[in-house]
């Protein structure tokens, strides 16, 4: 990646850029230089050295875009062109996206700034930025065909707003939406507030992700555009687990975890470990009245939640859509259940003729975890991901959010995994089990003891309202 630092010292630092043959000399020159990136790792902060002072925040998975000052106005170039994006190792997906990722890389702004974006359009077909949730002009809005035409390929369009009020927002084409966010064309926003507010706490940790899908078939590489509900690939920032990075947070860190959905389905997140409260949406903080502790909060399609939580306990905390088939890659759904079959005769006859034929489903899905299945060439397996005790057995939309006590301020670096104290590791009972209580003067030796009832019979009477009728 180019040095970020030097692109917001100076622009002529920075040496990647647009394809000239496919934008204007004259146009490219008055423009600042797109920055991009290529490694689908957790870059740290981008820590502000022009405009005003904030916390920056960490993209799960991605980076901050820099940006240049120019007469007062904070000025971004977002490109939309074509991009490949490592899922997990050895899996990769050709999608549209942003500067060289999908998503594309966050934007941080200061409430009250004058935001000026250039996005040019590399892609084979008309595209747009609607900026979620924004207050701003309507011209700017980003509604190809109601605000403004499609920006053309090979064109730069020019959005310009002032950043009105903090919060949590993304940024995603109207245009061709349903094959430009399928392909995975979006990107996070954050605007931090310009001064000390009521209901935005400060916070130690701040990260952002986006929940997004895929339909891509085992050893392919793009997208299905047309699927609506059967994706196989559950991903947070286009990354599947175990390519997923952890958390990494300090004990007694306060933490804030900012979530966007742009999936075709709702997704209940869950933390363990701890609780947290729900801070704010995409339409804003949310009053300090109406908070209350959570482990899980649903995400709808479209929404922001900002999440918070003292991370007071220390360990390795999973933390996932609580959605069991969203914890699992390349998910095939016309799978028929296997549980309790014994079909060992027949897989033997099979083998005969097909060698690497498999036995699949007959004690649960947990063998998928072990088996050395041969699999297409870029294809993630199934389930995946080894931690200190084996096989973790998910995939998809999962992480964990590593608390330590030694992690210094700062610090995101991947402690490793966790040394649990001596004897806090759930291991096997080898003792004797004792006998449990019984009563046996009940009905039958070992029988449940009776509920208590009336020692004699208890005579109803029923009576008809007065004045009633024959019949009713």
């Amino acid at each position: 990646m180019v040095s970020r630092r030097n692109f917001i010292g100076g622009a002529g630092a920075v040496t990647a850029a647009v394809t000239a043959a496919s934008v204007s000399k004259v146009v490219m020159a008055a423009l600042p230089e797109p920055v991009i990136q290529t490694k689908p790792d957790t870059m740290p902060p981008l820590v502000p050295n022009t405009g005003r002072p904030y916390n920056p925040v960490v993209t799960l998975n991605g980076w901050t875009l820099p940006w240049r000052m120019h007469n007062g106005v904070k000025e971004f170039h977002l490109v939309a062109e074509p991009v490949v994006r490592e899922m997990t190792a050895g899996f990769k997906a050709h999608l549209w996206g942003y500067n060289g990722q999908s998503p594309g890389p966050t934007i941080e702004v200061v409430e009250g700034d004058r935001v000026r974006i250039f996005v040019t359009n590399k892609l084979p077909e008309v595209t747009s930025v609607h900026w979620h949730g924004q207050r701003l002009p309507n011209g700017m809005d980003g509604v190809t065909g109601l605000n403004q035409p499609g920006i053309p390929p090979g064109k730069t369009y020019v959005y310009e707003f002032v950043a009105r009020r903090p919060g949590t927002f993304m940024y995603h084409p109207h245009a061709d939406e349903m094959v430009q966010m399928a392909m995975g064309m979006m990107g996070f926003w954050i605007t931090h507030p310009k001064e000390k507010h009521p209901l935005i706490d400060e916070v130690d940790r701040d990260f952002v992700f986006l929940l997004n899908a895929y339909d891509i078939d085992p050893g392919s590489y793009t997208p299905k555009i047309m699927t609506m509900l059967d994706f196989n690939l559950w991903s947070w920032n286009s990354r599947i687990f175990p390519g997923i990075d952890p958390l990494v947070v300090r004990q007694n860190d306060k933490v804030r975890l900012r979530i966007g959905n742009l999936t075709m389905t709702n997704h209940p997140i869950h933390l363990h470990g701890h609780e947290f409260t729900v801070t704010g949406t995409d339409g804003g903080p949310t009053p300090k009245a109406s908070r209350w502790p959570e482990v899980t909060t649903d995400i709808a399609v479209g929404q922001m939640r900002q999440l918070e939580f003292l991370a007071d306990e220390e360990g390795d905390w999973a933390f996932h859509c609580h959605k069991s088939h969203h914890t699992m890659n390349a998910m095939g759904h016309n799978v028929p259940t296997m549980i309790g079959v014994d079909h060992r005769s027949v897989a033997r006859q099979i083998t005969q003729l097909v060698p690497d034929y498999m036995v699949m489903g007959e004690r649960g899905m947990h063998d998928m975890t072990e088996m050395e299945m041969p699999l297409p060439d870029n294809t993630a397996a199934m389930m995946t991901g080894t931690g200190p005790f084996g096989a973790v057995g998910m995939g998809g939309m999962f992480s964990v959010v590593k608390v330590r006590k030694d992690q210094k301020h700062g610090d995101y670096k991947d402690p490793g995994w966790y040394a649990h104290p001596p004897g806090t590791v759930a291991t096997e009972w080898t003792a004797a089990m004792a006998e449990p209580a019984r009563d046996d003067k009940a009905a039958g030796a070992g029988a449940m003891k009776p509920l208590g009832r009336p020692k004699t019979d208890v005579e109803v009477t029923v009576r008809k309202p007065a004045g009633g009728h024959d019949g009713h």
